[in-house]
């Protein structure tokens, strides 16, 4: 076993606590693309949503003190309070192509499951092909295909 493999710590599932906040809101900003609609915004209370929520289903994978990857999750989706919703998840530049989103993506479910969810969705940017890959890995169907049409009032007006 080479010196790097003996100084690498495992990477361990947490679930998210307000300690991680700042490496969660910081990760995000580096990697999610808000000028992609329907994903405007990244903030602090989008993860607080989830994090205050009754069913929490917020987990990281922490590398020693470096944040491998996050997902925010929580029960309801729009009007059904019994499915889960899948919201947000990240894994840091390093560790992409490691396995650490399906190890998130399967303690999000599992919490989600074990609060009484029937089902459990995401949404993932058409574009996205890495995490729509990532999703159906982990056992996600597309469902419902639906196309955002958006109005750019600057442009209407001229």
């Amino acid at each position: 076993m080479s010196t790097a493999a003996h100084q690498r710590s495992p990477i361990v599932l947490e679930q998210m606590a307000p300690t991680h906040l700042a490496d969660v809101l910081a990760l995000g900003r580096e990697l999610y693309d808000t000028s992609v609609k329907p994903y405007t915004s990244w903030s602090l209370s989008a993860i607080a949503r989830h994090l205050d929520a009754d069913a929490s289903a917020c987990w990281v994978a922490v590398d020693g003190g470096a944040l491998a990857g996050f997902v925010c999750g929580s029960m309801g989706f729009d009007q059904r309070p019994d499915w889960g919703n899948l919201e947000w998840i990240a894994s840091a530049p390093a560790y992409q192509g490691q396995g650490v989103a399906s190890h998130l993506v399967q303690a999000c479910c599992a919490t989600l499951t074990a609060a009484g969810a029937t089902a459990v969705v995401t949404d993932v940017e058409s574009r996205n092909t890495a995490s729509a890959a990532l999703m159906r890995r982990n056992g996600f169907e597309e469902g419902v295909t639906v196309t955002l049409f958006v109005r750019d009032t600057s442009e209407a007006q001229a």
